[in-house]
């Protein structure tokens, strides 16, 4: 049994094992149209486990958070090679959303990447995700620029960024 990270009410937050991918990737084909392999997902978690954050609910995984360390140009600086943080996938079962858990995969996933020293954390977000885009923006995240036709279907998404340094 993992250690809990954090408890938001009811629900705990912990370290996701690679005992609960399965419910990981029903969540992800459930809450988001993007889906990936089950390789990428057993691939992120052991790249950056302490990045890999999953929110639970009396022993059911109802949300998820995942990460990765990458190296490129910064999304601050005007020149310089960075270690930055990239939030590949986060989601909570919708019938869960709106009880600050998002934000608990996030500020445990952002401390995650920390703990790898990386100099900022950046992810992609449909521009049509007001909600979402309005949490990352409570948590001092940055809209850096628009990407056209990002999705699959078309939509744009904003990059948006935040620095650890």
């Amino acid at each position: 049994m993992q250690t809990a990270l954090r408890k938001v009410g009811d629900y705990v937050i912990r370290r996701c094992e690679a005992s609960d991918l399965q419910a990981v990737i029903d969540i992800n084909m459930a809450a988001l149209p993007e889906h990936y392999s089950d390789y990428f997902f057993e691939s992120i978690l052991r790249e950056l486990p302490e990045a890999f954050i999953l929110a639970e609910l009396n022993d059911k995984i109802v949300g998820y958070i995942m990460c990765k360390i990458e190296f490129g140009f910064s999304n601050f600086r005007k020149l310089g090679f960075v270690k930055k943080g990239h939030v590949v996938s986060v989601a909570v079962l919708e019938e869960h959303r709106g009880k600050s858990i998002g934000k608990a995969l996030m500020v445990e996933g952002i401390n995650g990447v920390m703990h790898r020293k990386a100099d900022e954390i950046y992810l992609e977000v449909r521009v049509s995700n007001t909600s979402a885009i309005k949490m990352y923006q409570k948590l001092l995240f940055e809209i850096k620029s628009r990407l056209r036709s990002y999705y699959r279907d078309g939509e744009d998404a904003y990059l948006m960024a935040l620095d650890l340094s």
